[in-house]
């Protein structure tokens, strides 16, 4: 099976879309910090959408699905870094960035693997 061998790195973008999209719809009741959380909301929804395009480049084993993956991998980074800024004050947050963290680490093996 052609995807299989990057299904460890499948799994955590599919994991770490949906962590963000549930931090931004989080981000989003959140009436009293909503200007805080503004840049999050933005990452959060630009690094989901990278995680399931990098799920679909590799599921199809395009060609291009190492240079996707650095993009998410960079994404994670930028939406992880945003988040744990707020990850005391809330637990989506610190969930998403560990999503994120696991993600970019994932997307930089299956890199590494792909060299």
């Amino acid at each position: 099976m052609i995807a299989q061998r990057n299904q460890d790195c499948i799994d955590a973008c599919q994991a770490c879309a949906v962590s963000c999209d549930n931090c931004l719809e989080a981000d989003l009741r959140e009436t009293n910090d909503l200007q805080m959380l503004a840049n999050c909301i933005r990452l959060n929804r630009d690094c989901s959408k990278m995680c399931y395009t990098s799920v679909t480049f590799m599921a199809s084993d395009s060609p291009f699905a190492h240079q996707v993956c650095e993009l998410c991998a960079q994404l994670c980074d930028a939406c992880a870094e945003e988040c744990e800024k707020h990850a005391q004050m809330h637990d989506h947050c610190r969930e998403c960035a560990e999503a994120c963290r696991r993600c970019a680490e994932a997307c930089r093996n299956m890199m590494a693997m792909a060299a």
